[in-house]
This record gives structure tokens, sequence and C-alpha cells, in this order.
């Protein structure tokens, strides 16, 4: 049993998780975002890797069942409908839209992931949910895979906070013999006892946390690190995110 983190999707081949499953946390923001535009309604979200992949994309759908969404550098692109923030995602902006969506880091390791069977969206919002999706992916593969989206290539304290909640919940402490951990999901586990289990205090922390803060998004890092507000687990199949059985 094998359960590798990976604090940035740098350095991942694709031959390293093809077929297996894969977690994949940006917590502030795009996976916090995208799980609560779905459960606000919007129908799936195809990321792009820019803004400019965006437009072409948004360009193959239909004009009015399509809305764009992203970032660079935290602000809101501009001419896109919506930024890169959970709060923007209500029923009666996104419910049965399809997003297309490009942000700084959370599309790009999304991306990264693509060869993944499963490709698991998580993040504080829908812990125990995608931590139970991914246990079960964990057991029958043998094998699993914690993506962070890092920032800008580096590492984020949030996200690799997040990796090591992630490994605790699937393989709590010393449970299972015979583990294979790699040595960023030993250091991820560290942070868990260096941080504790308050989502809150850890990813204040980080950096990206206290830019979001200058920038006046204090709501965003608010509601992303309140655990379990939503019980679903979307995936990334076909270069739809989606919620797997929704008609």
């Amino acid at each position: 049993m094998k359960l590798a983190v990976h604090f940035t999707p740098h350095g991942v081949a694709p031959t390293m998780i093809a077929g297996r499953p894969v977690l994949v946390i940006d917590l502030l923001r795009a996976t916090t975002t995208m799980i609560a535009a779905l459960a606000a309604g919007a129908r799936a979200i195809l990321p792009a890797a820019s803004g400019e992949e965006a437009l072409k994309l948004a360009q193959n759908l239909e004009r009015d069942d399509v809305l764009l969404a992203g970032e660079r550098r935290s602000e809101r692109i501009p001419g896109f409908a919506l930024g890169n923030s959970p709060l923007e995602m209500r029923p009666d902006v996104v419910a049965g839209k399809t997003l297309v969506m490009a942000t700084t880091n959370g599309t790009p390791a999304l991306l990264a992931a693509e060869p993944g069977r499963p490709v698991i969206i998580a993040a504080a919002v829908n812990f125990k949910a995608a931590a139970a999706a991914a246990w079960r992916a964990f057991e029958e593969s043998g094998e699993l895979t914690i993506l962070c989206a890092g920032r800008e290539r580096t590492f984020a304290l949030e996200d690799a906070y997040a990796a090591g909640r992630f490994a605790e919940a699937i393989v709590p402490g010393k449970s299972r013999r015979g583990l294979e951990l790699n040595d960023a999901a030993i250091a991820a586990r560290e942070l868990v006892r260096r941080y504790g289990t308050k989502w809150k205090v850890a990813v204040a922390a980080s950096t990206a946390a206290r830019e979001l803060k200058e920038r006046g998004c204090r709501a965003d890092i608010a509601a992303a690190t309140e655990p379990d507000t939503y019980d679903l687990v979307p995936i990334y199949v076909d270069r739809h995110v989606i919620i797997p059985g929704r008609g």
C-alpha cells in the first residue's frame, strides 16, 4: 500500500498517476470554489490552464449556459463573470450553468491530475466525504496520490496541511503495517501534529491567507476553513468536474 503526497504538480509525470486514484487540493481557493459551485447547482466545471484557454473553451459552448470564472494573482480576470470566491457561487448565479474556470494554481493542478482514476476534488468544506471516497479508492487500488496545487510551483502551507489531514483520515496514525509513505506524506502528517486539527489556525498561518486578508477576502478564508459544509465529492473526468450520478 502506497500513499504519496506532492506539494505541487511540478514534476508529477502522467505515468506516475495514470489509472490510479488522485485527490486534488487547492484550499485557497479553487477546489473550495468548485465544490461550492456544484453544491449551488452548477452543471459542471471545465478547468483551463489560462484565461485565454478558458475563452476558447467557452466559445464551443452554448452562450446562455456558460459562465467564465477565474483569477490571476487573486484578482478576477477582466471580462469574466466570476472570480475564484466560494461566496460568489450562489444558486441564483450558477444553477444549471457550466463554468469554464482558470486559476493561478488550482486548475493547472487538476489538468496535471487528468490521467488519474478517479480524480477526487477535495477541500476542508467536503473533508469527511472526500476522505471517505479517497479511502475507498485507496483500498481498491492499493495506492493514492494527494496532489497539492501549491503556490506558483512552490510549497503552500495550507495545501500541505490539508494533505496531512487527509492522509491522517485515510490511514490514521500507524494503523496499517507495510504502508509506504513518501517524504512529503511524512512531512504533511507532521504539519498536523504541529498545528492540530483546527483548520482555521493552520490556514491562517499561510502566506496565501495573509495575502487574501490584505485584499479584503477574509470571508473567503472563513468559508474555506469551515469543515464539512458539503456532503458531496466532485470528480474530474473527461475534462469536466462533475458530481457523479447527477443528471
